[in-house]
């Protein structure tokens, strides 16, 4: 069975460790791949393939609120594993590792994960571009093709092979890392059996289309490239 997560974070603030004021104009869309996956199950349902497909969007907001969680919080994960809140503005990690548990709870075999995760990938590849990681170059592969259109592999660093370190000092050696790859790695520790999955994570809000074939949208909007991308990956999977 392939299972679709979409991060669906409907506004996000930062919470406690709250964004500026620049930052936080356009939290709206944090939700995009929740609503990429809500597109692409619309589409999956019309075409009808012969494959079992999951649908998995974590939603909820990230506000400052008395029962918002705090920097320093140790929170228990759907897996059972502890996390221990550093940045409260870091949350998209956390809903996607509950997700994902949820997905392996439920039998699927293929993970694909689609989330605004870090704006690290926008200042690495631009607004044009999707960044992703796997650790299945095979299905990778097929969904580089079933998506027709110009996308980056990011490194996929394994940081289980680092020394082993307290949580108060894990988590400020991590600070040197780009948040894409720190957001890997908690989604593997939380759910350490990932690695025997099938798994993709696809990272990035893409403002604009290079693919000349297809109708171009207006300046400034997202193109839904993942709605039509995991839809013909779907269609076509071997």
């Amino acid at each position: 069975m392939i299972a679709l997560v979409g991060k669906g974070v409907t506004f996000d603030t930062g919470g406690y460790c709250l964004k500026p004021r620049d930052s936080m104009i356009d939290m709206k869309t944090d939700m995009a791949g929740a609503a990429a996956v809500l597109g692409a199950m619309e589409a999956i349902g019309e075409l009808r393939p012969e494959q079992n497909v999951l649908a998995v969007i974590p939603a909820t907001d990230n506000m400052i609120s008395g029962e918002s969680f705090k920097p320093d919080d140790v929170i228990t994960s759907l897996s059972g594993k502890t996390i221990e809140v550093r940045n409260t503005d870091a949350e998209g990690r956390l809903i996607l590792a509950d997700a994902v548990t949820y997905a392996k709870q439920h039998g699927a075999s293929y993970i694909i994960d689609v989330a605004t995760l870090t704006g690290g990938v926008i200042v690495a590849l631009g607004t044009d571009k999707t960044g992703a990681m796997t650790n299945n170059e095979a299905l990778f592969e097929q969904l580089l093709e079933a998506s027709g259109d110009r996308r980056i592999h990011l490194a996929a660093a394994d940081y289980r092979k680092r020394p082993r370190a307290g949580a108060k000092q894990q988590n400020r050696r991590f600070k040197q890392f780009s948040g894409a790859r720190r957001a890997r790695h908690y989604g593997r520790s939380v759910h350490r059996r990932i690695r025997r999955r099938h798994a993709m994570g696809a990272f990035g809000y893409r403002r604009y289309s290079h693919d000349k074939e297809r109708q171009r949208p207006r300046p400034g909007r997202g193109d839904g490239v993942m709605v039509r991308t995991l839809a013909a990956f779907v269609e076509r999977f071997e």
